[in-house]
Formats: C-alpha cells, sequence, structure tokens
C-alpha cells in the first residue's frame, strides 16, 4: 500500500512543497516552460531538486562550480543563484539548441553575467579546463549521458581541491541499477556507466561518497553527494 501511494501521490507532493514553500521562481519557471516549447526532452531536475542544488551551493560557499550538462539552463540558473553575483558556473552542452534556449533562459533570469555555457562534447571541453591550470572548482553538477559518468568524475578530480562538493545525478533510474545493464537494450551503456560510477565513488580514495534515493514528479530516482578529500 504505501509503495502504491507513493507511485501515485508523489508527484502531487511535491506540487504541494513548492506551494508550502514558495519553491517556484517565476523566471526559472518560465523558461522551463520555453525549453519544453521548443522540444527540449523534459529531463531537467525537478523545482525542488533546482533549489536543493541552490543550497548546497550556499552552504558549501561554493563561488566556481562546473555543471556537465546544460540543457535548457534550468539547474544551471539554480546553481547561479546559488554563487551570488561575484560567482562563477561554468556548464558543459553538446547541443547546440540546448545551449541557445539556455542562454536566452539566463538571460531572462538576469543571471547571464555569472555563467559561461561552453559547446562541445564535454570531455574535450574538460581536458581544455584541465590543460588551463585554472582555479578548481567548489562544487561540480555531473547530469549528462551516464555512458561517461566515470569519465567525467575523473576529470572533476581533477579540476577539485580539498572540499569540493561532487553531485552526480540520475543513480537510481527506477531501480533499474539492481539489474543487469544487458536487459535493458538501448539503455545498456547508461545503465553500466551508473553501476561503474557507483563502484568508482566507493573504490576510489580521494573521496567520501553517499547516495540518496529520492521520489517526486521525477519518479524514483536518486543522486550520489560526495566530498573530495
Amino acid at each position: 500500500m504505501i509503495h502504491h501511494l507513493a507511485d501515485r501521490e508523489s508527484p502531487a507532493a511535491d506540487d504541494y512543497l513548492n506551494e508550502a514553500l514558495g519553491l517556484e521562481v517565476p523566471e526559472l519557471e518560465a523558461g522551463r516552460e520555453h525549453a519544453h516549447n521548443a522540444g527540449l526532452p523534459r529531463i531537467e531536475v525537478s523545482t525542488a531538486q533546482g533549489k536543493f542544488l541552490q543550497l548546497l551551493v550556499e552552504i558549501s560557499g561554493a563561488a566556481r562550480v562546473l555543471e556537465i550538462g546544460t540543457l535548457g539552463g534550468y539547474s544551471t540558473s539554480w546553481l547561479a543563484r546559488g554563487v551570488g553575483a561575484r560567482g562563477k558556473v561554468v556548464s558543459c552542452e553538446f547541443e547546440p539548441l540546448h545551449a541557445s534556449i539556455a542562454h536566452e533562459n539566463l538571460e531572462r533570469a538576469g543571471l547571464s553575467d555569472r555563467v559561461e555555457i561552453k559547446l562541445g562534447a564535454a570531455q574535450g571541453t574538460l581536458e581544455r579546463l584541465i590543460g588551463s591550470r585554472g582555479a578548481p572548482f567548489d562544487l561540480i553538477f555531473i547530469d549528462a549521458d551516464k555512458r561517461n559518468n566515470v569519465v567525467y568524475l575523473k576529470r572533476a578530480l581533477q579540476l577539485s581541491r580539498s572540499g569540493t562538493v561532487l553531485v552526480l545525478d540520475n543513480v537510481i533510474r527506477a531501480g533499474q541499477i539492481l539489474d543487469d545493464p544487458a536487459q535493458h537494450g538501448l539503455q545498456e551503456a547508461d545503465l553500466r556507466g551508473v553501476q561503474e560510477s557507483l563502484r568508482w565513488l566507493r573504490e576510489e580514495p580521494r573521496v567520501s561518497a553517499t547516495a540518496l534515493q529520492t521520489v517526486g514528479s521525477k519518479g524514483w530516482d536518486g543522486f550520489a553527494l560526495a566530498r573530495v578529500l
């Protein structure tokens, strides 16, 4: 019965929390709608998850944030709100349309001056950031193609300092992490990437990590949270 109610009521509970806590930001919600109308996939974080990212940035005192996977700029906007006017968000996006929509949404939200979107394959962008030997990032949010999770985590570690916060999204995938990836056809590489990334977090001695399940308007999923030692 509890499982049934969670399936049925969790999106409504998210709506209730958004209203009860006043989480929605009109400019950001308008950007989300703009992205949907432009045909971008509806896979961005929820409103509550966006505010959670903002709070993580603020609680950790992060001034330099790296995001891998911009999409329409919804999570980017929450991260940018977190770093404040003096902070910086660098976001990696492969699809030109996504980057264009994100630029428009960040302009609408008055946040474009604190965000730099780097267009192109994330692996190449991360290699160039490593090569530039710039200041380390304080928080890194990874929400891109799951098959490359381990690559992104390894590069993120190279771009970090002691105390950097790593957030890896979509690690439960409606319970699919319990399955043999070979059972999931076209999703096999992505599921295998999630499982391998969790093993990497366990075995990498330079990080301390946990993972939490979530339920809500985004369904049954979760995220991994790590701190660089």
